[in-house]
């Protein structure tokens, strides 16, 4: 008996925790990377039959897109969910704000704050949208918050003056307008203070939460997200792009040299991983690519430096304006971007150096080679005979009669091996 309670004891460990509480923890941008970390956890929560999914909320805002993703799936979550605010001096700003407003629970630490949800969208030259386009953008926004807020139950005028006006509440006027539930110092005040309450599901259902004495289990992002999300860093990712271009540059400039390549190749894949993350400006990326071509014309063309300078200010530009994003957090920063950008231009610039005087050097290898070189003459040049030059014997011709011993210079390589010289007067 004791054997049968040791091995059920042991089954039972195995098992998943069912009826547990769920936390996970975004403080990044909302992007593809934090939309599926939030989306894979409440399929999680729901095969777990978890009582509450609580998402610990600090962000700026992100993209719209991954916005909707998250909205859509908290929506359909047959598991609450709630979003904190937290720690202290967090926020859920922009697509912050939307995601706490949708949530079954909104619950903001002290000093944190929520809102400035105004839409700023840029265009594909980087500029941002005209004043018609805004507009329509503006309304649709708040239309949604208005919607959102009214299914919660949550004050709708504060919510629409938060995407209208970009106004931001900190925890205690969020409170005493109605659009959050809590201020709560962290989680345990959070199940101590909803324990037993009945909430209104989105869909109209009401439940009430049965949050005490459950264990509330962290669940972290996967090994893939936090790569992703490492690599999604925008001043990483550009400086990957950066030694992408500058190895690949180097391997086609110098054939076989293999490791430029190599790491070059790995460095331009990463970084277009990244880009599939971030919201990239293609004509900041055509100017980059632009700058290079320029670089590389500047090596076959002697503009003197005219082609160089346009490249440098065409890589300037073009890394400006490669995140294609108002969202500081989701682009490099100048401190990044132009110290990278003046020392890759710096690089291609010294590479061309390098090869512009290799061009203009003399040629010392085959037949070029032999151009210039000075001989002594074997047997008698009348006007053939035969030279010593570099170690060999060749046949050589000369427009005049050279004696052997005298000493002469090879003026042309001749299409059957044969040298042409010259006499060297002393």
């Amino acid at each position: 008996m004791k054997k049968l309670l040791i091995i059920s004891s042991i089954f039972l460990t195995t098992l998943p925790l069912y009826s547990n509480i769920i936390k996970i923890d975004v403080s990044a941008p909302i992007h593809p990377v934090t939309s599926e970390y939030i989306r894979n956890t409440i399929d999680r929560a729901d095969e777990k039959e978890s009582r509450l999914i609580i998402i610990i909320l600090n962000t700026p805002g992100g993209l719209d897109s991954s916005m909707r993703e998250i909205i859509e799936k908290i929506i359909a979550s047959p598991i609450p969910v709630a979003a904190y605010v937290s720690p202290n001096s967090a926020r859920a700003a922009s697509a912050g704000f939307f995601i706490g407003i949708v949530c079954d629970l909104f619950i903001m630490a002290p000093g944190t704050n929520t809102g400035a949800a105004h839409p700023v969208g840029v265009g594909i030259t980087g500029q941002p949208m005209d004043e018609t386009m805004e507009e329509k953008v503006t309304h649709d926004a708040a239309s949604y918050i208005k919607t959102l807020a009214e299914k919660r139950g949550r004050n709708t005028r504060m919510a629409e003056d938060a995407v209208r006006k970009s106004l931001s509440y900190t925890e205690k006027e969020a409170l005493d307008g109605g659009l959050i539930d809590f201020i709560a110092e962290d989680i345990g005040q959070i199940i101590e203070h909803f324990n037993g309450k009945s909430i209104k599901r989105f869909n109209g259902q009401e439940i009430t939460l049965r949050l005490k004495g459950e264990e509330v289990v962290f669940i972290p992002l996967s090994a893939r997200q936090k790569f992703l999300l490492t690599i999604s860093n925008p001043s990483l990712a550009y400086i990957l792009l950066m030694i992408g271009l500058l190895g690949l540059y180097f391997e086609f400039s110098n054939p076989g040299a293999i490791l430029p390549g190599v790491l070059g190749g790995i460095s331009l894949l990463l970084a277009i991983f990244s880009f599939q993350i971030l919201p990239i400006n293609y004509v900041g990326l055509i100017l980059i690519l632009l700058a290079i071509g320029l670089f590389i014309l500047e090596i076959k063309v002697q503009s003197f430096g005219i082609l160089a300078i346009g490249g440098v200010i065409a890589m300037l530009i073009g890394s400006i304006m490669l995140i294609d994003t108002p969202i500081p957090e989701l682009k490099p920063s100048l401190k990044v971007i132009i110290p990278v950008a003046v020392g890759i231009s710096i690089i291609f610039l010294f590479l061309a150096f390098l090869a512009i005087r290799a061009h203009m050097q003399r040629v010392h290898t085959g037949k070029e080679g032999l151009i210039g070189e000075v001989g002594t003459v074997q047997k008698d040049l009348e006007p053939e005979g035969k030279v010593f030059i570099h170690g060999e014997l060749w046949n050589a011709e000369a427009d005049e009669n050279i004696p052997k011993g005298a000493k002469v210079e090879v003026t042309e390589v001749l299409s059957n091996l044969k040298l042409k010289v010259k006499g060297i007067k002393k």
